[in-house]
């Protein structure tokens, strides 16, 4: 994934789930910005933060910028919201994310597909007539090289796991991707704390078959890149810090 028009900025205040201001650094000047994820990102956007800014210009928009990558210590991360879904589609093609126990060659791979009461990310099928759900999650979150989702309750992923349970009892492949908007690493799990239905619901999918990945990624202003998977452990105890901050 490549951002062609990037400014460099200063974060100065988030003042509504999609908006913030920020400063450029070339110009001094400051922007109203999209911020492109509704999550709480309450600890990397601190006032002064680095951001990087895609300059999206176009009468049909409200403002002419959005927020695509903080930088957390020397660290850099993603926060598109609408670059999960391309990198998984991307690398689910070209065979760089493997889907576990999926039998035989991929056929095809679709976009938005319901089943249920639920619309998917993505659905394929193999040459062997295997047919598969993945449902894409970004991960930004982030502490001491550990990821974790979400950063807020959602409704939306709890509903969607249910729904994987429901499609695999019926006899489709079931897959949970997260992609890791951020290099370093070392494991992927998910916030009890924050959400402890949502833990409870992964435990009882993946108990029931529904598998669970998590790929990391390159991350630079400009561009991210897909690196590799990363190990997931429903049961490591993630230290959340923005409770840390605040204590």
């Amino acid at each position: 994934m490549q951002y062609e028009n990037i400014r460099m900025a200063h974060f100065i205040v988030r003042d509504n789930r999609f908006i913030c201001h920020c400063k450029l650094i070339e110009t001094d000047e400051v922007v109203v910005v999209h911020v492109k994820n509704t999550g709480r990102g309450k600890e990397v956007l601190l006032a002064g933060a680095l951001v990087a800014l895609n300059y999206q210009p176009s009468p049909k928009r409200k403002t002419d910028y959005d927020l695509v990558a903080v930088k957390k210590d020397a660290m850099w991360i993603n926060i598109d919201s609408q670059l999960p879904n391309a990198l998984a589609y991307e690398g689910i093609l070209t065979g760089k994310i493997n889907l576990p126990h999926f039998p035989g060659k991929l056929a095809s791979l679709k976009r938005e597909v319901t089943y249920g009461n639920s619309k998917f990310d993505l659905f394929a099928k193999s040459d062997t007539g295997a047919k598969a759900f993945i449902e894409v999650k970004g991960m930004t979150l982030e502490n001491k090289g550990i990821g974790a989702f979400p950063d807020a309750p959602t409704l939306r992923g709890l509903k969607h796991v249910k729904e994987l349970q429901v499609a695999h009892d019926a006899g489709y492949f079931t897959y949970v991707l997260f992609i890791v908007q951020f290099e370093k690493i070392t494991k992927a799990t998910i916030h009890a704390e924050m959400q402890p239905q949502l833990a409870e619901n992964f435990a009882l999918a993946m108990a029931d078959g529904v598998e669970v990945l998590a790929y990391n990624c390159k991350v630079e202003p400009n561009q991210v890149i897909l690196k590799k998977q990363v190990p997931f452990d429903l049961a490591y105890p993630f230290i959340d810090p923005n409770e840390v901050n605040d204590s």
